[in-house]
């Protein structure tokens, strides 16, 4: 599956301005400091963690700095996470979610070794989470929320095993979330929210609905998310969040739209949150830095083609294109959006 846009553009900063091997060194560090607080305290969404830190190193070209041990660390992690019915949970002992079940693919591809993961077991344990209405729920205690359907169809055709649910039903129950202003919310009448938007346009991309995104709509609303600063919010009237610099500019990137935001003026802002000593990147200026923010912050760079310093980065499957290449699917490609 690929779009393509007319004409090229890219953010052409200074390559000094990204402190890419502080960032490198933030997350190998954040990666061993087991005995913190913020690691205790995160332990229910490892597997998030881990994605979110590896791919940010794979985007800076930098996930070789973990080491061999690390990396067989890593999956072995993963693997102890595997629930009996086939999904992951964001740490061992914890049940399986769809949520954490999409990290493990993703860190899976990311280290190239998708050959590790039972995919006859993942896909049995997604199809058992679609409901009858198309929805998905997250576990099997009932929780439904648009981010689920994306996570459910984006592990699957990371799997090439799309197949396996009712794509239509699932791209139809998103379109009953869209809202008057163009917007997507988390479940029939919900508020919009730029998470949403990212979560509910990559499902409609994966699965070939797209045409029931009002692009113009849409649009407008996710441009108007840009304030003064330059950073991105995820509702009117929020503080900008690094984190939007993905969760808003990815839906523009499907759309073809990020021309409609000042850039530069995102990305200015996104290095005003980094640490350039210590590394990391945080969700505004002078706030403490995290792996969350740390990879959106990229991640959302890498959206914009900050040359020669960052990979690209698919708008839809949030991995590095190369990633995607090895796994036989088309980067969504975007010139000039």
């Amino acid at each position: 599956m690929s779009a393509t846009f007319a004409s090229s553009h890219v953010i052409d900063l200074d390559p000094t301005t990204l402190a890419v091997d502080a960032h490198a060194r933030f997350i190998v560090e954040a990666s061993s400091a087991k005995d913190t607080i913020e690691h205790a305290f995160t332990e229910h969404l490892r597997l998030s963690g881990i994605y979110w830190g590896c791919c940010a190193l794979s985007v800076i070209g930098k996930l070789d700095a973990l080491g061999v041990d690390k990396r067989e660390e890593i999956l072995n992690y993963v693997a102890s996470c595997r629930a009996a019915n086939g999904g992951y949970g964001g740490g061992v002992g914890h049940d399986a979610h769809i949520l954490y079940t999409l990290s493990a693919v993703q860190i899976y591809a990311l280290f190239d070794a998708s050959e590790r993961l039972n995919v006859d077991q993942v896909v049995t344990y997604v199809k058992t989470l679609q409901l009858a209405d198309g929805s998905f729920q997250g576990d099997e205690w009932g929780e439904v929320d648009t981010r689920f359907t994306y996570c459910a169809l984006s592990t699957l055709r990371l799997m090439n095993r799309l197949d396996a649910v009712d794509v239509d039903g699932a791209c139809a129950y998103i379109n009953a979330c869209r809202n008057f202003d163009g917007g997507f919310g988390a479940i029939p009448g919900g508020e919009s929210h730029a998470g949403q938007v990212f979560t509910c346009v990559g499902a409609l991309a994966i699965g070939g609905r797209l045409d029931y995104v009002d692009g113009e709509l849409l649009g407008w609303w996710l441009a108007e998310r840009q304030v003064k600063v330059g950073g991105l919010n995820g509702r009117p009237e929020k503080l900008p969040d690094v984190c939007y610099s993905w969760w808003v500019l990815s839906a523009l990137s499907i759309l073809g739209r990020t021309h409609w935001i000042d850039r530069m003026a995102l990305a200015r802002f996104i290095l005003r949150c980094q640490d350039e000593q210590d590394g990391g990147i945080s969700d505004r200026p002078d706030d403490e830095p995290d792996i969350y923010h740390t990879f959106f912050g990229i991640a959302g760079l890498g959206l914009m083609g900050h040359r020669g310093v960052v990979e690209s980065i698919d708008p839809v499957f949030a991995l590095p294109h190369g990633v995607l290449e090895r796994l036989g699917i088309s980067p969504w490609t975007v010139k000039n959006t």
